[in-house]
């Protein structure tokens, strides 16, 4: 296609746009970094602790294309939290929640009920960041509520507004349960007959490792462990066949966390907030075939790992400190091609930009794999994202771009997979 800007081959930079203002946050290493583009939710700093706050706080979210919101809030003392987006029309958003380091410490999409996103959790005293984002990463606008779980709700709460509620049998009391992917009852202590460990404390257990099951969903739903000690975990549900998705509930069937599809279709929990000693539920749903042994595992959490794990997947650029592996390129003269051999953990690639104007990357296997391409800037901030260009399987991502340090990750999609990728990368300068 022809436009009426004349390029220059030569350079390219990606121009990263965020909505300034008097409530931006000023703290770069806030959140990891992510603060950078965020809004006070209360309009500012001292206005935005849900701990004192008289009513719930609500901001209107504008979502980029492959970009996210950023609402900031804090809690002055531990805090029972609610946090919900809601997309207008077809949005369909989703929900992750840092703390000040930048730990994704939760993540939801559809628990709000209605494609809308919720999530409620104990928060520790401290500044939190959670971050907006359309799950199919189309523009979209939306609302962003944080409360404390008296306050009013800004969503109905887990298919509340598509299931009929069904009326409970004669002499029993109705059992609610808000989650989709409980079947068959309720997951707290009355609906598990197995426990993970024999019943022993997973936290005395798991210094020795962790502890795995592998039983279809249909024989067993419902995962009971225990707590002797406060405890940070890492519950996983494995098995791409059976497409599994899992969720967290307390002894008494109160929701904690869900996960469905957190890497290919396997799914995982990161529970950052130490777990109080007590009891809990896993429930476990195959979305594809129960017949399927789903493996189960739960292990201590380990936040260097989970960091890693965002680098593998292209969640988050890694550090060009020479810790985790990124091939330099150099500066971004006109054009270079680059071989790589692609697996399913993300290979990263850094060059220089010199001067703004714009950059073009393509990921091409000749129909061998299917690559895509994700592009930041060297703060951290996702700029571009691609994947199946066209009708093909192949990636591109153009963008314009700024003088700078630029990551690019490329990775096969589907688990265990790996082809021969090969890259081009071009940069165009504006004529002048």
């Amino acid at each position: 296609m022809r436009t009426n800007t004349k390029l220059r081959l030569g350079s390219a930079a990606v121009l990263a746009v965020a909505a300034a203002g008097p409530a931006l946050a000023q703290d770069p290493s806030f959140c990891g970094g992510a603060s950078s583009n965020g809004q006070w939710i209360g309009g500012a700093e001292s206005a935005s602790d849900v701990t004192g706050a008289p009513a719930y706080m609500e901001q209107m979210a504008l979502v980029l294309q492959n970009n996210e919101y950023v609402s900031l809030f804090s809690v002055s003392a531990p805090t029972e939290v609610r946090m919900e987006a809601q997309g207008r029309g077809s949005g369909d958003p989703a929900i992750d929640l840092r703390d000040e380091a930048g730990t994704v410490l939760l993540s939801d999409d559809d628990s709000g009920g209605d494609g809308a996103s919720r999530a409620e959790t104990t928060l520790q005293p401290g500044r939190y960041c959670l971050s907006l984002r359309s799950y199919d990463g189309s523009p979209m606008t939306g609302f962003v509520r944080v409360g404390r779980t008296e306050h009013e709700a800004l969503t109905p709460g887990q298919d509340t507004a598509t299931q009929p509620e069904e009326p409970a049998p004669a002499g029993m009391d109705a059992v609610e349960s808000t989650d989709p992917m409980v079947s068959g009852g309720s997951c707290d202590l009355s609906t598990v007959a197995n426990f993970l460990g024999d019943g022993q404390p997973l936290d005395v257990l798991l210094s020795s490792g962790p502890v795995t099951v592998a039983v279809p969903a249909a024989e067993v739903p419902f995962w009971g462990f225990e707590l002797s000690a406060p405890t940070s975990l890492s519950i996983t549900a494995e098995n791409t066949q059976a497409d599994p998705s899992i969720a967290l509930y307390d002894a008494q069937g109160a929701y904690l966390a869900e996960n469905d599809d957190w890497d290919g279709l396997n799914s995982r929990i990161d529970q950052a907030v130490p777990l109080q000693p007590g009891s809990y539920c896993i429930a476990v749903n195959a979305l594809s075939d129960p017949s399927q042994p789903i493996t189960v595992s739960v292990s201590a959490y380990d936040a260097q790992a989970a960091q890693v794990g965002m680098y593998e997947r292209g969640e988050a650029s890694p550090p060009l400190d020479g810790s985790y592996p990124v091939t330099a390129l150099g500066t971004l003269a006109t054009r270079l091609r680059q071989d790589v051999q692609t697996t399913d953990a993300t290979t990263w690639f850094s060059f220089d930009v010199p001067e703004g104007g714009l950059v073009l990357i393509e990921a091409v296997t000749n129909g061998q794999g299917d690559p895509s391409l994700v592009l930041f800037d060297d703060f951290g901030r996702q700029v571009a994202f691609n994947d199946d260009n066209g009708e093909s399987y192949d990636s591109l991502v153009t963008a314009r771009v700024m003088p700078g340090t630029y990551l690019v990750g490329v990775r096969q999609l589907g688990e265990g997979t790996q082809a021969l990728t090969r890259m081009l990368f071009e940069r165009y300068v504006p004529a002048r």
